[in-house]
């Protein structure tokens, strides 16, 4: 019973854990300061601390040790698929790669810990306690990445929706007189959004010193939506062939929308298949049960009652 409340608390901590490093929402650096400025100053270095966060005094530096102890076993190729993995899903709660590794490894010795504490402690096995712990730290280092996953195929398909509705936007703005900058900074500010900020974050480059052109490659790996890799390709084609950027906005929102029109009837078509498998494993046995059920149990009426003694 002991070790069950160990494996429930410990779980607890590890999803609160998660929760608080991913729900967090990232801050405005200008209004953090300004927020800072016009609140009463710490008068020292503890009272600073204490006014952060509990993920930022505690968790953070806890899950950066443990960071730092797995970077040096992984390669560097992993690093930067995880790196790009992040960048894809939008950094949630801020999270880096730093930040990643060591919510991995505390998520596995957590997962670990459960399954020994279950296994071996209360089922008595103390050997197949240690085995399937050492199962359950392999299965607890790739869970985090299935909920990446999931985070980023639901940012790409909220991207994918966007698209259409923020390419009329571009093209009213620049079709109304603005340049192409200040129709983005437009996008941004009317449609709030994971695309929103992907040329939140171009128009901050470019005002940096990077050249446009490379501003929007660069949204290219973080985002991973065939339609806007084509939509940015034609957008520096264009600018490096010095066609009318208003025109080759115009063609892109057309073709936008008829692909749009077009992935709808594919999900209509496949409507059907996918209504085949609940239709056959939920509703034709109750059907079956309903009308053949009271026939059977009349055959096996009339069978015994004829059966001779």
């Amino acid at each position: 019973m002991v070790g069950l409340i160990v494996g429930v608390m410990v779980g607890g901590g590890i999803l609160v854990l998660i929760i608080g490093l991913a729900s967090g929402s990232p801050v405005d650096p200008v209004q953090a300061r300004l927020t800072q400025l016009g609140s009463v100053q710490a008068r020292n270095l503890e009272e600073l601390e204490l006014q952060q966060p509990f993920t930022e005094r505690t968790l953070r530096p806890f899950v950066g040790r443990l960071s730092r102890m797995g970077s040096r076993l992984s390669s560097a190729s992993s690093a930067d698929n995880s790196e790009r993995r992040l960048a894809m899903a939008g950094n949630p709660g801020d999270l880096r790669l730093s930040d990643w590794l060591g919510v991995k490894i505390l998520v596995g010795i957590a997962t670990g810990g459960i399954v020994f504490v279950i296994f071996g402690l209360l089922a008595g096995g103390i050997i197949t306690g240690l085995f399937l712990g050492l199962v359950g730290i392999g299965i607890g280092y790739l869970l985090p990445e299935f909920w990446l996953g999931g985070r980023i195929k639901a940012r790409q398909k909220i991207i994918l929706k966007m698209i259409p509705d923020t390419l009329d936007l571009l093209t009213i703005s620049v079709r109304a007189g603005l340049g192409f900058d200040a129709a983005l900074a437009k996008v941004v500010e009317k449609l709030p959004g994971p695309l929103s900020d992907e040329f939140r974050r171009a128009l901050a480059e470019v005002r940096v010193g990077k050249t446009r052109r490379d501003a929007l490659r660069d949204m290219v790996p973080r985002t991973n939506v065939q339609p806007l890799s084509n939509f940015i390709g034609a957008i520096i084609q264009a600018e490096q062939l010095g066609v009318s950027i208003s025109k080759v906005l115009q063609v892109q929102s057309e073709q936008l929308r008829i692909e749009r029109r077009q992935r709808a009837e594919e999900m209509a078509a496949r409507a059907p298949i996918k209504m085949l498998f609940p239709l056959v494993g939920c509703i034709f046995p109750s059907l079956f049960i309903v009308i053949l059920g009271p026939a059977i149990i009349s055959i096996v009426k009339t069978m015994s009652t004829n059966v001779i003694p």
